[in-house]
């Protein structure tokens, strides 16, 4: 199935690190923040990636296009046969389009960019590419194949209320935006996708605002609630938080390692 991912964005409430490379490359512990994610999906085996580019995408093209496997797994050299033997690989069954969506478009409008590369799929995967889970994609991804819905979104626990989520009993989304509720559920940015959303999306819109509103109107916009671990990465603040788990080796994300049987080979 394949992933798009919005890596186009300027990320201004990191200036600390997203002045000089774009958000998507800003590392947790010693990788960008977009390795541990596309590595999440793809330990689901979805391993076909389109990232949608914007500010400083030349970074992003230019990290992958230089990507060297032994820089981040285990390996032994052989000095002798100018050979290095690696004992685990990141990301040589995955395949990548990088397409450029405009330096200041929203994510409604890199989401139209792409169509071509989705529109005749039976549905498909998005992420905002700023935040970790360890959210059960492949229970996700069963929930929604059952529904009549157009899209799903993960919905996770947060005190952030202008992201906040209301459902009814079927789990359709009835109401997004800002809420007073304490201990919010809120849109946690993994969407399940089918390609009808693209007749709820108009020029210049953003994707959670009109076409989610017409999709909660048609009773079409789903959620799959998560009370696991999610943590985005919008600040400073956030960033140190994920460096210090990935420094004690505390990272829920990292499912490949917890779950290895699942991993793709």
């Amino acid at each position: 199935m394949k992933v798009v991912l919005f890596c186009g964005g300027l990320g201004t409430r990191l200036r600390e690190h997203s002045d000089a490379i774009p958000k998507p490359l800003v590392n947790v512990g010693y990788r960008p923040i977009v390795w541990h994610l596309m590595r999440y999906y793809a330990h689901y085996g979805h391993t076909e990636f389109i990232l949608c580019l914007g500010y400083r995408g030349d970074l992003v093209r230019e990290y992958f296009l230089r990507y060297e496997e032994a820089m981040t797994n285990d390996f032994t050299m052989h000095p002798g046969e100018r050979r290095v033997e690696l004992h685990s690989r990141d990301l040589d069954d995955w395949k990548i389009t990088f397409v450029d969506t405009g330096l200041h478009s929203n994510i409604g409008q890199r989401l139209m960019r792409v169509r071509k590369y989705v529109e005749d799929e039976e549905m498909f995967l998005a992420n905002y590419a700023d935040g970790l889970t360890d959210l059960p994609l492949d229970r996700q991804i069963a929930e929604f194949r059952q529904r009549d819905a157009v899209a799903s979104l993960a919905a996770v626990r947060s005190s952030q209320s202008f992201h906040a989520v209301h459902s009814d009993e079927d789990g359709l989304v009835t109401q997004m935006g800002a809420m007073p509720d304490q201990q919010l559920w809120i849109n946690g940015g993994y969407f399940d996708l089918r390609p009808e959303i693209f007749d709820y999306v108009r020029e210049g819109e953003e994707l959670v605002e009109q076409p989610f509103e017409r999709l909660i109107a048609a009773r079409k916009l789903a959620t799959f609630r998560w009370d696991g671990f999610w943590q985005c990465m919008d600040t400073f603040k956030d960033k140190i938080s994920l460096d210090r788990r990935e420094a004690l080796g505390d990272c829920p994300w990292m499912i490949w390692k917890s779950h290895p049987a699942k991993s793709p080979k």
